[in-house]
This record gives structure tokens, sequence and C-alpha cells, in this order.
């Protein structure tokens, strides 16, 4: 591939995603989310698939939305408690939920980026996540081995990003997002601000491009709050 990674919009980055695939999706809550990517998965109808994502979303918004048409077949997640129906389909056996220690969903997505197959981790030894796992004891100490995770894209939004694919992330966006940069044999990012190369700082970049497969302009970010709590007037 050459330097310039830019695709003219998410229909078009999102070309050659089929039903059945495993797909990184970045975010925490509503926060970071790829919105335009996951809308155009919506459009596209693909289904049968398995989302690695810290959680999914609301019921009308993020991930929530191919809950609601039944596109996802198996979410691994670390936290699904906004989720009304991401909970019924869970209990009604509906949707295959492999539930993660955070820590651990964020160490198998750096794995998979470093070219790791495992990793040893102390989280969930002595608990269901220990059922059928292989364990070693290092200093006295028993730890679980967990995979690397494989999946056939990876789907991030950035704050900035430039034509070479180096994305800088804001704030709290940044969450997931890095580590699943380098995980996906695909990695698509979607971009509040698309900047020719050479403008940022390269000091400020997390992601190098060398990541990147395609990148793209966002449009209309809504950047939902997912619980909005306020205090009365006095």
């Amino acid at each position: 591939m050459g330097f310039n990674k830019v695709v003219k919009d998410a229909n078009e980055a999102c070309q050659g995603i089929q039903s059945g695939m495993t797909l990184m999706l970045g975010g925490f809550g509503l926060c970071g989310i790829p919105e335009n990517c996951i809308t155009e998965l919506v459009n596209m109808q693909v289904n049968n698939l398995t989302c690695i994502s810290n959680n999914a979303g609301v019921d009308d918004f993020g991930l929530g939305l191919l809950l609601q048409g039944k596109q996802v077949k198996k979410m691994i997640s670390s936290y699904v408690g906004e989720n009304e129906e991401f909970e019924r389909q869970m209990l009604s056996g509906e949707l295959d939920v492999e539930l993660i220690p955070q820590g651990t969903l964020a160490q198998r997505c750096m794995a998979a980026g470093y070219g790791m197959p495992v990793i040893y981790t102390p989280a969930g030894v002595g608990t269901e996540v220990a059922e059928g796992k292989e364990m070693r004891v290092f200093n006295g100490k028993k730890y679980l081995m967990e995979y690397a995770f494989d999946a056939d894209f990876a789907i991030v939004k950035a704050w900035k990003g430039d034509t070479m694919g180096n994305l800088i992330f804001r704030s709290t966006a940044r969450n997931f997002n890095p580590m699943m940069a380098m995980a996906g044999k695909i990695t698509i990012a979607e971009v509040e601000e698309l900047v020719p190369a050479g403008e940022l700082d390269p000091d400020h970049i997390h992601t190098p491009g060398i990541y990147v497969h395609r990148i793209f302009q966002g449009k209309r970010y809504e950047k939902r709050i997912e619980q909005r709590t306020t205090q009365k007037r006095a």
C-alpha cells in the first residue's frame, strides 16, 4: 500500500467486511467509538459478527445498533451494564457473550499488536474466568494463559490523523483505540480532522501510520453522553 491511505468515506473504508468476521471496535462507553463505521456496518447488513469491544454501547447508539439488528453473534467485552437489549439477548441465549477482565482485554489486544501469541495474567485465577484454561506458576503465584486476539478488522476513531495514517487521540477517547489499531489484520481509522502528511507534530502521535491501512474524515459526530448527571441549581 502507498503512503496515501485516504478513502472517501465509511462505505469505502468498510469494503471487505463480511458476515462471520471478527471485528475489534475502539471506544469506552460511548467515548471514542467509531460512530460512522458502526452506522455503515448497520447499513451493510453484515451479520454473524464477533465483536471485540470494551462494551456494547447503549440500546440506540454505538454497538447497540448492531445488536438491535441481530447482526452480532458473539460479544467479547468487559462491561455490558448500559444496554438492555444486550442483557435480553444474553439471558435468552440469543447472544454468545465472553466477559473478560478489563485489563486482560486490553493486554490481549496489545499482544496481538506486538505479535505475541499469549499473555499470562493473575486476573481471574480462582474464578469462572479460569475454567478450562492453562495455568502456570511464576515465583509462587498462579497465572492464567490467555491467547492474543485474532481480528479480521480493527476499527478505531481518532481526533486527528494524516494521509499516512498517523493518529492522535484526545483525552479519554484514547482508551482502547491505540492498542486495537495495532492489532487488526486490516485497521480502519475514522478521524474528526484529516490533515496532510507532515502537519502533525511527531512527538504527539499516539499510533504510527504503519499500523493503519485506511483512513477517512468522519461526519456528524454526535458524541452522546452515556449517563448525564446534573446538579440542581440552588
